[in-house]
């Protein structure tokens, strides 16, 4: 296996070029997590691998609570299933818990403070059922409890570390809070070393082939408990050396899937980009700086054949949806078609009408 042989295993291994699954969450549980600071991105992300999903889709699943929006392993937002957000919860929380202390102190929210914002918030949506998080802020307001300068951000945080709250049924199709041992039964609790191999296992099942610094990297974990977590599940994995660095993907993906033209819309913070600490990979030459912010936003990228090459964006225009297509440079005219295509996807998945604009980056 060389270098340009790991973004098209990829693709396959993250179903984005194929898919073994029907039901949304199938494939997030396949994925492990899935990055989704940006909703309605997210969404998109679960759809592109599964071609016959829609955005309609994706929501009720989240509407039943098949799907969860809460933070874990890293201090942001991740899309889980009900079937793993416990024991994730339980590794996740103990470390995020640490790293929002000093803003904590910052911010005046004492474990008394929180104690109290924690009993409102278990007693509002006791009453209320799921409650937006307005609603919520509305019954901070009523307690006299300050809720600017990123306060409410870290209050809702905290509950949701620890362990009382997740996001709940849409309401008008805007997420909600609930009580998250109300919305999903307590499943069978996982001993640590367990639930670390069983993260290992998700991680380099669906995202492989990666190394050991890719997995600590999207798990938060430090190398020495991802290091565990690898071992324990190492004899189950395929070792690739690339370069003279270790990349790990399970056996059935050993041999590189056969390579053809392929063009993706990927989301914002797509798991493709975001969940390897290395990502040259993916981004030829520097090019990277176009696509990614100076502070850190990921924008959505078109990957063609399993490099990015462009970004794009969305605009809804007097009820039809433009995609604008942007190129770091010309493409072959055998792309063209496809990119129009990847677009129209897109809005299938939106159930919208679609222009497709194609243009290079001056």
């Amino acid at each position: 296996m060389s270098i340009t042989d790991i973004t098209h295993c990829r693709l396959h291994n993250q179903q984005i070029a194929i898919t073994k699954f029907k039901k949304a969450k199938d494939i997030i549980s396949w994925m492990g997590v899935m990055q989704a600071q940006d909703y309605h991105m997210s969404k998109w992300a679960v759809g592109i691998r599964l071609p016959s999903a829609t955005e309609k889709i994706i929501e009720a699943a989240i509407h039943k609570g098949e799907i969860l929006r809460t933070h874990l392993l890293r201090p942001t937002w991740h899309l889980v299933t009900a079937e793993d957000i416990y024991w994730m919860l339980a590794l996740s929380a103990p470390k995020l818990k640490a790293l929002v202390k000093a803003r904590h102190k910052e911010t005046g929210l004492t474990p008394a403070v929180l104690r109290k914002t924690n009993s409102i918030i278990e007693k509002a949506l006791t009453k209320h059922g799921h409650l937006t998080r307005e609603e919520l802020l509305q019954e901070f307001k009523k307690a006299k409890i300050a809720v600017d300068n990123n306060r409410s951000s870290h209050i809702f945080f905290w509950a949701e570390m620890e362990g009382l709250i997740c996001s709940g049924s849409l309401k008008e199709k805007e997420p909600t809070y609930a009580l998250l041992q109300e919305w999903v039964p307590k499943k069978k609790e996982l001993k640590k070393e367990e639930a670390i191999a069983l993260l290992a296992q998700k991680y380099f099942n669906s995202h492989g082939p990666a190394t050991l610094s890719d997995f600590v990297w999207w798990s938060g974990l430090n190398i020495t408990t991802a290091r565990q977590g690898l071992e324990a599940i190492k004899d189950q994995l395929q070792e690739e050396k690339i370069s003279g660095q270790s990349y790990w993907l399970p056996p059935s993906l050993a041999v590189p899937p056969k390579k053809q033209n392929s063009v993706y819309l990927l989301p914002a913070y797509d798991e493709y980009i975001i969940s390897y600490k290395d990502r040259s990979a993916m981004y030829p030459g520097d090019l990277k700086k176009f696509a990614v912010s100076n502070n850190g936003y990921f924008r959505p990228v078109i990957v063609v054949n399993g490099q990015v090459t462009g970004i794009w964006k969305r605009t809804v225009q007097k009820g039809k949806l433009l995609v604008e297509a942007q190129f770091f440079k010309a493409v072959p005219k055998a792309i063209q078609p496809l990119v129009t295509k990847a677009g129209k996807a897109y809005g299938d998945f939106l159930n919208q009408s679609t222009e497709v604009k194609q243009s290079v980056i001056n």
